[in-house]
């Protein structure tokens, strides 16, 4: 699946056999926000899954958006329990490069946030996004609860509509429950990478094409 070859997403028999549990140590707190990385969260808070792209640019995006509490970085979407970074990148896993979005929703709303996801890719362009190539950078929207879920799609009608009229092609995200598509979080050295390398390849670049929800709170 690698080496110039078209992606193609495993099923469920072809895919990595995995692990019974996570191989590796989660730090506790986030570099930025300073809250713990992992559940469970405040009762008053959301949870929301995105995947668009390289997941070291994509949390940067969303740590940096006011009414969110924290955000860590994971594989989601496929096949594979508790996969590595190598293994979700031989394209034998199914998932995606995810990141997890835990956010008030009196301080920054979901379909806000939705705005952000929307602009901060290019949703068009099925297993790739720009220069990275292969099934884990495929877009992807996972989600929580029917009105997300309702939300996420009128969103990607919305978003449709001015992308169609500017030229670009069809939208290729999925949008999924997240019940059955576990989000597993990723290595330390995964979680606010470009925190911690200011430096570091962030492959996020949108089609500069505005979304008609919402009102976006971040800048990249």
């Amino acid at each position: 699946m690698l080496f110039g070859r078209t992606p193609v997403l495993p099923t469920r028999e072809e895919a990595l056999v995995g692990r019974p549990e996570r191989a590796y140590a989660v730090p506790e707190r986030h570099t930025v926000l300073g809250n713990p990385l992992l559940g469970p969260y405040p009762e008053h808070l959301e949870v929301a899954d995105f995947a668009l792209g390289c997941f070291w640019g994509a949390e940067r995006k969303f740590w940096q958006t006011p009414g969110v509490w924290t955000t860590l970085v994971g594989y989601q979407g496929g096949y594979t329990p508790h996969p590595t970074y190598e293994e979700a990148c031989s394209g034998l896993t199914g998932h995606t490069e995810a990141v997890r979005v835990v956010f008030d929703p009196e301080a920054v709303s979901y379909t806000e946030l939705l705005k952000l996801f929307w602009e901060s890719h290019n949703p068009t362009q099925g297993f790739r996004q720009g220069n990275d190539v292969g099934t884990q950078y495929r877009s992807a929207i996972h989600t929580h609860s029917p009105e997300q879920a309702a939300a996420a799609e009128a969103s990607r009608e919305a978003y449709q509509k001015v992308l169609t009229s500017s030229g670009h092609g069809t939208i290729t995200t999925e949008i999924l429950p997240a019940d059955d598509r576990p989000f597993y979080v990723a290595e330390d050295y995964h979680q606010q990478y470009l925190d911690k390398n200011p430096a570091g390849y962030c492959g996020i670049g949108g089609t500069g094409v505005s979304c008609p929800i919402g009102v976006a709170k971040a800048e990249g």
